[in-house]
């Protein structure tokens, strides 16, 4: 440990890691098999390999695995530590919060040369990520929007239909 640290500390709980790697994987799976869905080419094979069904299962299920790891995610905030919990998020709710994030900005805009201390995720870092989360949330609607169209009648199509209007 260097001289200028001052503790040492684990921030991030199991959960929290857990969740950050399964979103990881599976944006990354999502990524590669939708473009592969979106762009489909065939492989040379005959068709009862049924390759283009086997992408769409792994991206299904990558999609369900990122969407329970989210709603964990959601979830540890308001069990876990101070670090992944929901206040986190929200630095504009204190005033404590709004001066870390005006310090903060002062940083990046190269006003001030001395980086404001912070343990965790700064507070310019927690608004991007509010900001991905709610990008997350929409990605997962319209993906389960799209995949409801193969049951019409289904109560997700009866609960996503109104995007489709």
């Amino acid at each position: 440990m260097s001289e200028t640290c001052k503790f040492k500390s684990y921030i991030w709980e199991l959960p929290v890691r857990c969740c950050h790697w399964i979103n990881v994987a599976a944006i990354i799976i999502l990524s590669v098999t939708g473009f592969i869905i979106g762009t489909p080419y065939s492989f040379g094979q005959s068709a009862s390999d049924f390759t283009m069904g086997w992408i769409r299962f792994i991206h299904f299920t990558a999609a369900y695995a990122f969407t329970v790891s989210l709603v964990s995610r959601v979830i540890w905030s308001f069990i876990g530590n101070k670090y992944s919990g929901w206040r986190e998020f929200f630095p504009f709710a204190t005033s404590e919060g709004r001066d870390k994030m005006a310090r903060m900005l002062r940083y990046y805009m190269f006003l001030d040369k001395k980086v404001p201390e912070t343990v965790g995720h700064n507070p310019m870092a927690t608004t991007a990520y509010t900001s991905l989360f709610a990008l997350y949330l929409l990605i997962i609607l319209t993906g389960f929007a799209m995949y409801a169209n193969h049951a019409p009648n289904g109560l997700m199509h009866r609960s996503l239909g109104f995007m489709y209007a």
